[in-house]
């Protein structure tokens, strides 16, 4: 039984689900929150101080400088920990700032909550303060979506909350309460968490997916974010290894089978996709990323096999040939099994050198680039420092397009859950949000984010949250001056380009000294290595802005479009 107003039912539904930190913006519509937060006025006391409160309470209070910010936090803290995030943001423009990202939660998976202020119910229809009806803005990109008009419910709706954002197929969910209905005092019983329903996937599809497997003579395995998310990273080695097959990562998926692992194959992708006969995709949709679904010889398609977490997620446009739903441990070992069972395999050990040969050959042609002296510094030779000064258990951010495409290429983690990007709905301002909530997640490891100069514009101010919040990351941004990922491709449908273009060698890293960390600017590439070992030895957030050349596009295969 919990008692007092809404804030202490709504904190009480989020411990019992594993919550340990809420991410915010200050606002009065949400002050019970913050005040059950922290334990309430007799725990601030005890603390000494408000700040301490802040740290030392049912769940660590981490205030931002935009809404955005706290969602995108929340959000990473769940792809990090895959415990669901905390946010909450006050009414009107808060609500509405935190679109973003409860959008980009949608489109990856992730199970956040976001808590809304709303104006009383009392003066409703009166033209209160920032009142609007936020549940019909929201709904479209949330899995649930309710106002609490009754303060015995607010626990118990905040408990189905978690509940639909942390039942597979993930994503985040909504609630707002408003003031006057958040600040009654009630008592209520405490919410309880429940039992996941089983997803056992059908026998039959895994036979059906088996045969084709069986009968491969060039098969590849793409594993995506919801191979992490779904607890499956250990089901994705045992079936890579079982079978034999060809892996290249995508998203989350990236670090599940390690880099130097021999069947990781990503410096090969392009050759894989475009020969294989069987691709198996897991735990990802068949979107632009993956070309649509579009593999093998285009005389010759390949047959897909599309293994999801629910019905609901199994492609529509891309039609595959057999398809698997249910828990994804459960369907990889239930797929490896059925494998096994086939009393004929067809060999593809020639296809696997194959591909290892062509991932090794695209890592020895890369090393002019990682080396490179030239003037402007190509971004690749960022890269080539930054990697070997990685720890194993680094959390690499990408916030960016060209620069961090780069990133997408040259960084293989080494384990899974410590790579993060915007994902398909490709968002851009994560960054910050992402790293404050890498350092606290993970506050022995390093982490590092990299941005374009594009992308560092949307949210540096938060620089000063990581001040405050004192967690000391490592950000490199790769400017060249220009919106690179829109400029050349313009360049390419209009023979000129135009709004690509941004201030010469702006000087970010004066941005976050002023904010209270420190940083320098690069322009010569033999000092990238001894600026990156001065910022890893900084103890404070330290930005290395290097001026890269502008006329440098990454070779992308994919527009998206």
């Amino acid at each position: 039984m919990t008692s007092g107003h809404g804030g202490w039912h709504a904190i009480s539904a989020a411990q019992a689900y594993g919550v340990q930190t809420l991410f915010t913006l200050s606002g009065a519509h949400i002050f019970p929150l913050f005040d059950a937060a922290v334990g309430g006025k007799d725990a601030v006391t005890a603390a000494g101080d408000p700040r301490t409160a802040e740290r030392t309470g049912p769940l660590r209070l981490v205030d931002v400088r935009h809404e955005a910010t706290a969602v995108f936090a929340a959000e990473a803290t769940a792809k990090l920990t895959r415990t669901p995030g905390f946010a909450a943001v006050t009414a009107g423009p808060g609500v509405t700032n935190a679109i973003s990202g409860l959008t980009s939660a949608w489109f990856n998976a992730v199970p956040v909550v976001v808590m809304g202020g709303r104006s009383p119910d009392f003066r409703w229809g009166s033209g209160a303060l920032q009142e609007m009806d936020h549940v019909p803005v929201v709904a479209p990109v949330t899995k649930y979506a309710a106002t609490a008009h009754d303060a015995t419910q607010i626990g118990a709706m905040t408990a189905a909350a978690f509940e639909a954002a942390t039942s597979a197929h993930r994503g985040p969910a909504f609630l707002d309460v408003p003031m006057d209905i958040f600040y009654a005092p009630v008592d209520a019983p405490d919410p309880v968490r429940h039992v996941d329903p089983d997803r056992v996937p059908d026998s039959d599809a895994l036979t059906r997916a088996a045969a084709l497997v069986a009968g491969a003579e060039r098969p590849v395995l793409i594993l995506g974010s919801d191979v992490w998310n779904d607890f499956a990273e250990e089901a994705a080695v045992r079936f890579a290894e079982t079978l034999q097959i060809p892996v290249i990562p995508n998203g989350m998926g990236r670090g599940v089978v390690p880099s130097g692992h021999p069947l990781l194959v990503t410096r090969a992708r392009s050759q894989a996709l475009k020969q294989a006969d069987v691709v198996i995709v897991v735990g990802t949709p068949l979107d632009f990323r993956l070309g649509y679904a579009k593999f093998g010889p285009a005389e010759a398609p390949a047959e897909v096999i599309h293994v999801v977490d629910t019905p609901e997620q199994i492609s529509a446009h891309a039609n595959p040939t057999a398809a698997v739903a249910g828990d994804v441990s459960l369907c990889l070992d239930g797929l490896a099994q059925a494998w096994e069972a086939h009393s004929q395999h067809r060999s593809r050990d020639s296809w696997l050198r194959d591909l290892q040969d062509a991932a090794a050959a695209a890592v020895a042609k890369d090393a002019d680039a990682l080396t490179s002296t030239v003037d402007p510094i190509h971004p690749a030779r960022i890269y080539g420092e930054l990697t070997p000064r990685l720890a194993d258990d680094a959390v690499v951010i990408g916030d960016g397009g060209d620069f961090v495409s780069f990133a997408g290429k040259f960084v293989e983690p080494r384990k899974p859950g410590h790579w993060l990007d915007p994902g398909p709905y490709g968002c851009l301002g994560t960054g910050l949000g992402y790293a404050m909530a890498s350092a606290i997640a993970k506050p022995s490891s390093q982490t590092v984010l990299l941005m374009g100069d594009g992308a560092a514009g949307f949210s540096l101010m938060d620089v000063d949250t990581l001040v405050r919040q004192n967690l000391p990351v490592v950000m490199v941004v790769g400017n060249n001056s220009a919106w690179g990922l829109e400029k050349h491709p313009m360049r390419l449908l209009h023979q000129y380009d135009v709004a690509a273009d941004l201030q010469p060698g702006l000087r970010y890293d004066d941005v976050v000294s002023a904010l209270g960390g420190a940083g320098e600017t690069v322009a010569d590439p033999e000092q990238i290595g001894p600026a990156l070992d001065r910022a890893f030895a900084a103890g404070v957030p330290y930005l290395v802005n290097v001026l890269t050349d502008p006329e440098i596009a990454y070779p992308r295969a994919t527009t998206g479009l």
